[in-house]
This record gives structure tokens, sequence and C-alpha cells, in this order.
């Protein structure tokens, strides 16, 4: 399963599994402990997870805006649900950093049961009956997104590793490490601004 990398944390964790052909396993939980070169998760479901972190690991902070900061050439992710006439409905959105272009296309993600990830740039926006509809583009096609009122829409912003501690809720891609069997390895973690949790 083709995963998305968060933002310009996927900058970092791309760098990491360049050539990999497994696929990554995203990681959302708390941090229960963190050291210099390990990290350790724990989901909501399931036991701890232990994960290496690169030399040069970095912090995303993932920070609430208005839907309507969404513009015209904007480049986003978004969780969402397939509607049976060809949207999607967006279960949150992430906003890129200016110039980051990560994970293009529209592909099985695992936020919820039956959700894909779309990650492309925004062309027409309009207001619907059923929210902020966005004419996402990417190079394999073009997906209709609704954004419904009250869903989770954040910009990625940078962050320092301190931010990253004991009892923080986090999301990051854990790739299988090279020559390592069993063993998984990112380049970026990412938290919510004011302790929440990242939302994709």
């Amino acid at each position: 399963m083709r995963l998305v990398l968060l933002a310009a944390a996927a900058l970092a964790i791309a760098s990491t599994a360049s050539a990999q052909p497994a696929a990554p396993l995203p990681l959302r939980g708390v941090v229960t402990q963190i050291d210099a070169g390990h990290i350790t998760v724990r989901p909501k479901a399931g036991k701890p997870v232990t994960v290496d972190l690169t030399p040069d690991w970095t912090v995303q902070v993932t920070k609430p805006i208005a839907v309507t900061e969404i513009k015209e050439g904007s480049f986003i992710g978004t969780s969402e649900i397939p509607q049976a006439d060809g949207s999607g409905k967006s279960l949150e959105v992430h906003v890129f950093p200016p110039g980051v272009k990560i994970g293009e296309g529209h592909y099985a993600w695992n936020l919820r049961k039956g959700s894909m990830m779309t990650n492309g740039t925004v062309g027409k926006v309009t207001v619907g009956a059923k929210g902020r509809e966005l004419q996402v583009s990417y190079p394999t096609g073009q997906r209709k997104i609704v954004v419904p009122p009250k869903v989770p829409v954040v910009q990625i912003t940078g962050g320092t590793r301190p931010l990253v501690k004991k009892g923080v809720l986090v999301f990051l891609l854990a790739f299988p490490k090279p020559g390592a069997a069993g063993s998984l390895i990112t380049g970026a973690v990412a938290v919510g601004e004011n302790g929440a949790a990242p939302p994709m």
C-alpha cells in the first residue's frame, strides 16, 4: 500500500527511504520513550512500536488554519472517503509549505476504514451545499474534494526536537530499515500545535 508523506516532514522521510520497495507504516500515538536514536510510540490499539531516528531527523508542527486559507495553487494532502458520485469527502486536510510537493496522487490510506489519500495542487475553489469544494489535480488525474464544515485543516510548519517528548501525540511514517530485518526508521516526526494530535 502506497502511503503519502506528511509535509515538509515528508522530505526528510523520503530521503530516509529512497528506493525502499516496501510500504511505510503510518504510526499514530503517544510517545512513551525517546532518546538520541530511537522513539517508541504507543498506538491506540496494539503494542508500542520502536522506530530508529536518522541522525538528521526533523520535527514538523501541524497548525490549525481556516479552510479559507486553501487557495488556488495550494498543494494539499487530504484523507478522504470516496463518495458515490466520484468525489471525495475530506476527513482532514493538511496544507504543505510553499514549494513542497510530495506524494502526488490518489491511493489507499488508513486513517479510517475505506479511506484514501489525495495529494495534489488545488485548482478551482467554490462553496457548495456540503462545504468547500476543491478541484485537486495530480499527474495521473483530478478529483473533486468536498471539505465539510469543522473538518480539521492544518498548515505544516517547522518545529524543534524538544517538542517531541514522552506523553506527546505524534504521527510518523516508519520505513523498513535497509539491512535490518524487522527494524523501522524515520527521518521526521509530526506533532500538533499545543499538544493536539496531528490529524492525518
